[in-house]
């Protein structure tokens, strides 16, 4: 049988298999070769020899027509299964090309990432924030599933993306974290369905909670340090001061960076920081910190107390430095930011409760604070040893073990001993 349609022939043959397609012989016009067992399923073989399987079939009375991909880079029985996925969509009612023509326009991950960062992340978040995320896309999202539709996005494609970083698990859950911001606002944007988030029930990787807080010999090593690169000229005034006030403030990493004059109050000797992590934040310092500030040159036309070497601008970038300073010092385990934690920890040995470490530090909750309760502790333990070793002496209560040993006390660190500045 044979009929002219699509402007070539119609030929129904048997069943469509490789061996029946590899078999089929180009003719002087395009001729499609309709399968006999799955009605609506065909090969169209072109005159130069090219051969293409399609899809025929009706949606609420109109005809519709799919390509479903070129013989070789797909077999016929996948071609037969995307067909027959075609022509039971179209049974349902659901139009298959307009399904097609929604995926083709449907943007890559990487476009999304695009999208996100600048229509997002550019406008709701900080600075520190808009560099990690920017990271994550860019070093960890792309390389992996950038050039994936993001409609083709299953979960196992992201539980597979999350396992191959699992070396790595504090990364692989921010990332992950990302993702799903990402995909969230897909749905915003109409570019998957609601309720699609490829994301969901992926679990994260524990982590282990980092607590690294300096004593009074690191931080007099730290302080050495300090004084020698400044010294010496090996590091930029701006880098030392920066270190300095993150050890005396116990402020955040971005809100020294981005320290500007005007936020010096130095009649209420407050940093009235306008934007932190919470919000608008006071910082009170004493003389040591203003002593501090007042030894930073403060450059003509350049608002920024951290100042970088490009005129008018900031220092962007402190870590590089900070690793050479801490190699130098021998902590080479310490981050920047377990500078903050030590600042708590500090206090909390000074004997500050938690609310006040709270304020200090400009935490919004208490949960945030808390963190420090199993540190507030030690002084306690300290007092309860003082008496009751007093009152064991009253009493003359044996501090002796059997055996002949003795129990002895540990002394605590003492943080009085530490000077406030290098």
């Amino acid at each position: 049988m044979t009929t002219v349609f699509w402007q070539e022939r119609r030929l129904i043959v048997a069943k469509l298999t490789k061996r029946v397609v590899e078999q089929l012989k180009p003719e002087a016009v395009e001729t499609v070769h309709w399968d006999d067992e799955l009605r609506g399923f065909g090969v169209r073989v072109w005159p130069s020899g090219r051969k293409v399987y399609v899809a025929m079939t009706r949606v609420k009375g109109r005809l519709r027509k799919v390509t479903i991909g070129t013989h070789g880079p797909i077999t016929a029985e996948k071609a037969r299964i995307k067909a027959h996925e075609i022509i039971s969509q179209a049974k349902a009612g659901n139009d298959p090309v307009k399904e097609l023509d929604v995926a083709r326009k449907s943007p890559t991950v990487k476009g999304l990432g695009e999208r996100f960062l600048k229509e997002h992340v550019a406008v709701r978040c900080k600075p520190s924030t808009q560099y990690e995320y920017k990271r994550s896309v860019e070093l960890f999202i792309n390389p992996e599933i950038g050039t994936r539709k993001v409609l083709d996005i299953e979960r196992r494609d992201i539980a597979e993306m999350h396992q191959s970083l699992q070396h790595i698990p504090y990364q692989a859950n921010r990332t992950l974290g990302v993702l799903s911001k990402m995909f969230n606002l897909a749905e915003v944007w109409g570019l998957r369905p609601d309720g699609s988030n490829p994301c969901l029930h992926v679990k994260k990787y524990s982590e282990e909670k980092r607590e690294r807080f300096l004593g009074a010999d690191e931080y007099a090593s730290l302080g050495r340090t300090l004084a020698e690169v400044e010294a010496d000229g090996s590091e930029p005034p701006a880098v030392v001061a920066a270190v300095r006030l993150l050890m005396l403030t116990g402020c955040r990493l971005g809100e020294v960076m981005t320290l500007k004059w005007s936020y010096v109050d130095w009649q209420a000797r407050a940093l009235r920081l306008p934007d932190s992590k919470t919000g608008t934040k006071i910082v009170h310092f004493g003389e040591v910190v203003a002593a501090v500030l007042r030894s930073i040159p403060r450059l003509q036309d350049n608002p920024w107390v951290i100042t970088g070497t490009k005129e008018g601008a900031r220092l962007t970038d402190l870590q590089p430095p900070w690793r050479r300073i801490r190699k130098k010092a021998g902590l080479d385990d310490v981050r920047i930011h377990d500078l903050r934690h030590s600042f708590a920890s500090g206090a909390l040995f000074l004997g500050e409760g938690l609310p006040m470490i709270g304020k200090l530090l400009g935490h919004t909750q208490v949960q945030t604070t808390a963190r420090y309760a199993h540190l507030a502790a030690d002084p306690v333990k300290n007092a309860m040893e003082k008496v009751s070793d007093f009152i064991a002496k009253q009493a003359t209560i044996s501090t002796k073990r059997r055996r002949n040993h003795k129990y002895t006390v540990q002394p605590l660190g003492s943080w009085a001993s530490a000077k406030s500045a290098p």
